[in-house]
C-alpha cells in the first residue's frame, strides 16, 4: 500500500522490508488513529487496502468516541473485528505475549500499577 500510517510495527523476521523510502512488503501492524477528518477513509479506503495488502493486524483508534477496533485477519485473509477479554484486555496476534487495556488509551493509569499488571516489578 502506498499509504503512510499513523503509526506501523515491523517485526524482527521482516526487518528486511524496510527500505530507506519505503516498506517493501505489508507491515505487521498497522495503527490509524482517527479524527472526523479521517475517520470515513480509515474505515473505508485504508481498511480495504490493508487487507488487500496482507497486513495481518489493523487497529482503529477513535480518541473522540473512546472507541478502539482491533482487527486480525482470518485464514481466508479478511478482517475480523477482535474483542478484548471480559477484563478489557486485548492481546495482539501480531505482538506475540504484547496486551494492553483498551482503557489504557482513554485515561492513562499509574505507572507502577501498570508496571505491577505487566510483572516487571
Amino acid at each position: 500500500s502506498g499509504r503512510e500510517p499513523d503509526l506501523i510495527f515491523v517485526a524482527a523476521e521482516n526487518l528486511a522490508r524496510l527500505k530507506e523510502t519505503h516498506l517493501d512488503g505489508p507491515a505487521d501492524l498497522v495503527i490509524e488513529i482517527t479524527s472526523p477528518e479521517s475517520d470515513t477513509r480509515d474505515r473505508g479506503e485504508k481498511f480495504t487496502e490493508y487487507e488487500q495488502a496482507g497486513i495481518p493486524e489493523y487497529w482503529l483508534i477513535d480518541p473522540e468516541r473512546e472507541q478502539a477496533v482491533f482487527y486480525q485477519r482470518d485464514e481466508a485473509g479478511r478482517y475480523r473485528s477482535i474483542l478484548p477479554d471480559e477484563n478489557g484486555i486485548y492481546h495482539s496476534k501480531a505482538l506475540p505475549g504484547f496486551w494492553l487495556r483498551e482503557s489504557w488509551f482513554w485515561k492513562i493509569p499509574p505507572v507502577l500499577d501498570t508496571l505491577r499488571e505487566l510483572g516487571l516489578v
